[in-house]
């Protein structure tokens, strides 16, 4: 593969381009990013195809790291094959396919689940339809029974039920869509930016119209014209070999038919003439300006120019965008811009938030500006490069998992689908190699001058099938599953004190580390609420010699990824950085940590954009509720009395002071109360040298190490009802909760599959009641938050708005049901215990999942040996176990009921219920 040797050559040329303008300054630059450039990391996704005599195409990428193997199939049909009159079946039809074939008429996830499946999902686009899993290597052959069933063995179990089922889930999917802030804006621009008839003038999802006049014949119509074996892909990437693909292949996939010849539209290019604009009024927390423009397909050389354009535009503090509506003017709260690549047509977006009281005419002058300099000028030779090596090196840690999004089976398929060519990327990264200031300026021109909106016929080859080959009567048995076999913790102490553990991954060159500290939103108690959180995000704004856009620069530069944040009981340091830019990453992370300025004028800075999303949460139901309901089951006087998004109030915000920033990090950030934990490509005696130049400088301050404050909090005895309105909104959110065990507690294990039975899981009760069977709503869930000193377990359902009393009486049969006559069964257990320890041996297979289960097993005080017998632990578990667990943690006669939705429709009804006193709240959660 030539990826590594282009890119090299790329980006030395392209910063060499600029050095005779540059100043010393920014030469010097120049020249440390074409070191950085010159080792970059070589990523080989490595595959063979072939072509099964019905017209299926196989790609086959070998990857022996772990014992898993991803299983993606992508169908060419997306929502652009659809038809005025007949919008969403493409996607009311992926729905579908999860529903139970012929030969396995149950729940699709049923026995993945059981096996261990994770990353499985399908999707569907404006282009295709996929479908995807990663499983234990020894049930590959259950997974590719399931989905050749699928392919050729559906419509029989497809009924008139199902489709009216599904149609209802759909429908909720799309309520709560346009339920969110900006919900119905893409529905709208798809309408007004794209010429009548065209592909890309509806959404994925449908109208309500349509998705109620689908009649089943439709249905088995479009599976005939589009699910046929010649119009779909299937990647197997990970522990396989190609000749293994090819057997495995032909028994289950074989004899099923090709399926129709196909008219497909390989192009419309929709460039506009002239500026159109439109206005809509919407539940919305912040005035928001997209602007847009129709342009190139995608794999054009132009439209990957495009794409290196909005980033240099509007992606992230380095764009010039940002850094004149963000940072300088402070107009705007937030700016961003994407480029939506698509098989027949493209489109480039810049959006921005406007601040309380800016003009949008004012946000959209500057944005004219500067897309106006783009096209006059191009972009430096420095911001192409910088945001080429970004781009590679996002690339890089994508190609790290073999499956799900943005994987090494979904790059393959991809390819293939859109292409023709599974190995297309190269010709992406080619475009990227290519690409000169010249060439962007040109594409800018060609793309973005005019056309704002203020929104062939082939023979089809002679295919033929094989006799049937797999036994259709019964579902292959999942062969015996590896053991979990992790990687050794190495442990060692810095001459600081600080503590150190280490697992070595060395399958691609990165680093990645979290320097954990205790204290978390819960050391703010008995201060101002926000102030972990707000302290923490001021360590990426700026150092004593590097200001915050210059840190966020030499960053992108590095290709590092760097994240200061706070959770509840902790507060974190994160970074992600490439090998070969390890000693430049930590010099940064050590700065950050020791040397954070504090800039009155960042505080400011930020302050009002932290206001701005404080509004943005509470626009958002979920993010409501979680500000409100820790307060009222924690009390008024606890630790965890704050919003569980960490943001604080406007008030406390709005309070904060440098010195309250610089005290909290003066008292909590210290060795003695953190520990670093690393996962990836090193050793002990290389990181051990690196740590101790850069982080053993930290020291401990002179004072004792404070101490979180927690009080005692007993249990609420009564049910009690909270009620938030929402005027408008098509969809009622109810969230019931009630106290529960911390995460230490001995029997972690019991409650979490207690809870994963009543609704921890796709099949679990309260989603199969509210969304398979009634279809009121998109996903209903139940969680255990357990924290460090104590948890919350609770129920969450958004439902259509004329359902919501129905719901809540659901939500309780199923919670005393659990206690009463319909308990924890053995086959429940039995399913969620396989789901559990079968997908161990995968679960693992990226550094960032087996830095956070490290973090979570020495959080707990465990080893190793612990966090490996998991699965021991869970395995030994009885039924009689969960019933017991069961009847001790959840308390349905004593929940908080958190319900937003549009109180004069639902009020009465919440009302009739009983359920406790009924007390309405404003969105800061004060009774009215």
């Amino acid at each position: 593969m030539r990826l590594s040797k282009t890119l090299t050559a790329m980006a030395v040329a392209t910063v060499l381009l600029g050095g005779c303008q540059a100043t010393a300054q920014q030469s010097q630059a120049n020249n440390a990013a074409v070191v950085q450039q010159q080792n970059l990391p070589d990523v080989d996704i490595s595959y063979e195809s072939f072509t099964l005599d019905n017209g299926l195409r196989v790609v086959v990428h070998e990857d022996r790291k772990a014992p898993i193997v991803a299983v993606n199939v992508w169908y060419g049909v997306g929502s652009k094959d659809e038809s005025q009159g007949q919008t969403g079946f493409a996607h009311l039809f992926e729905h579908l396919m999860f529903n139970g074939t012929e030969n396995y008429d149950d729940e699709y996830f049923g026995p993945f689940e059981r096996a261990g499946a994770t990353d499985m999902n399908g999707t569907t686009n404006n282009d295709r339809t996929n479908y995807f899993q990663n499983v234990p290597t020894p049930a590959l052959d259950m997974a590719l029974w399931m989905e050749s069933d699928r392919m050729g063995h559906l419509l029989g179990a497809v009924t008139q039920a199902k489709l009216d089922e599904q149609r209802g889930v759909v429908q909720n999917e799309k309520r709560q869509g346009e339920a969110q802030p900006y919900g119905r804006v893409f529905g709208f621009l798809a309408e007004q930016t794209f010429p009548e008839g065209h592909p890309y003038s509806w959404s994925v999802i449908g109208s309500m119209e349509d998705l109620n006049a689908a009649s089943l014949d439709d249905v088995h119509q479009w599976f005939n014209d589009y699910y046929g074996a010649a119009n779909a892909v299937v990647v197997l990437a990970g522990d396989i070999d190609v000749e293994t693909a090819k057997a495995k292949m032909n028994k289950y996939f074989g004899d099923i038919d090709a399926g129709k010849p196909l008219k497909k539209i390989e192009s419309w290019v929709a460039k506009r003439e002239g500026t159109k604009r439109a206005t809509m009024e919407d539940n919305v927390p912040a005035p928001r300006l997209y602007k847009l423009w129709n342009t190139a397909e995608m794999g054009t050389a132009d439209s990957d120019y495009l794409g290196l354009l909005v980033d240099i535009l509007a992606s992230g503090k380095n764009s010039r965008l940002y850094q004149r509506l963000v940072y300088d003017e402070q107009i705007a709260s937030m700016v961003s811009g994407f480029n939506y690549e698509r098989v027949l047509a493209g489109q480039f977006f810049i959006i921005a938030d406007a601040k309380p009281g800016v003009d949008m005419d004012r946000i959209e002058a500057i944005i004219d500006e500067e897309v106006a300099k783009i096209i006059a000028e191009g972009p430096t030779a420095e911001e192409l490069a910088r945001t080429k090596f970004s781009t590679v090196a996002g690339f890089v840690r994508g190609a790290e998992r073999i499956g799900g999004f943005g994987g090494k089976s979904d790059i393959l398929a991809a390819g293939e689908v859109y292409h023709g060519d599974p190995g297309f990327y190269e010709q992406s990264m080619e475009h990227l190699k290519t690409a000169t200031p010249a060439k962007v300026q040109a594409a800018a021109e060609r793309w973005l001058s005019d056309g704002a909106f203020v929104l062939n016929v082939v023979p089809q080859p002679n295919y033929t099938t094989i006799e049937g080959q797999a036994d259709r009567s019964e579902l292959p048995e999942v062969g015996e599953l590896p053991q979990l076999d992790l990687p050794e913790l190495t442990t060692f102490t810095l001459s600081n004190g600080l503590e150190v553990a280490l697992a070595e991954r060395h399958d691609v060159p990165t680093v990645q580390m979290r320097l954990v500290i205790d204290s978390g939103y819960a050391s703010d108690f008995g201060g101002k609420v926000g102030t972990a959180s707000y302290t923490m995000s001021m360590l990426r704004e700026g150092t004593a010699t590097r200001d915050s856009l210059e840190l966020s620069k030499e960053l992108e530069s590095l290709g590092t990824n760097l994240y200061a944040s706070a959770s509840l009981d902790n507060s974190t340091v994160s970074m992600d950085a490439l090998v070969t830019n390890l000693e430049p990453s930590l010099d940064i992370m050590a700065d950050i940590l020791m040397n954070p300025a504090f800039s009155e004028e960042e505080i400011e800075r930020k302050r009002g954009l932290w206001i701005e999303n404080i509004k943005k949460e509470k626009a958002q139901p979920t993010a409501q509720a979680f500000r409100v309901l820790p307060q009222l089951i924690f009390g008024d006087n606890h630790a965890y009395s704050v919003p569980f998004t960490g943001s604080g109030t406007e008030a406390s915000i709005n309070s904060l002071t440098r010195e309250d920033l610089v005290d909290h990090a003066n008292t909590w950030l210290r060795p003695d109360m953190s520990r670093l934990v690393i996962v990836g490509a090193t050793t002990e005696a290389e990181i051990k040298p690196l740590l101790e130049a850069y982080l053993g400088d930290w020291e401990n301050p002179a004072a004792a190490a404070p101490e979180k404050q927690f009080t005692a909090v007993a249990p609420q005895q009564e049910a009690r009802v909270y009620l938030i309105d929402q005027p408008g909104t098509p969809q009622s959110t109810i969230i019931a909760g009630h106290l529960a065990p911390s995460s230490n507690v001995d029997n972690a294990e019991a409650i979490d599959v207690m809870n994963t039975i009543l609704g921890g899981s796709f099949t679990s009760r309260l989603n199969m009641n509210l969304r398979e069977d009634k279809g009121w709503s998109y996903g209903a869930r139940s969680s255990w938050y357990s924290a460090e000193e104590a948890g919350m377990m609770l129920a969450t359902a958004p439902v259509q708005t004329d359902k919501t009393k129905e719901s809540i009486q659901e939500i309780l049969k199923e919670l005393n049901g659990y206690l009463g006559d319909n308990p924890a069964s053995d086959d429940e257990l039995a399913k969620v215990v396989a789901n559990k320890t079968a997908k161990l041996p995968g679960a693992y297979e990226t550094k960032s999942a087996l830095l956070g289960s490290i973090v979570s097993t020495l959080e707990k005080g465990k080893d190793m040996t612990w966090l490996e017998s998991y699965g021991q632990r869970v395995r030994a578990l009885e039924v009689d176990t969960i019933r017991d667990t069961a009847d001790d943690v959840l308390r349905p006669n004593a929940l908080t009921w958190v319900i937003i939705g549009d109180l004069s429709l639902i009020e009465d009804d919440v009302r009739s219920l009983n359920l406790g006193t009924v007390t309405k709240l404003d969105s800061n959660g004060n009774p009215l």
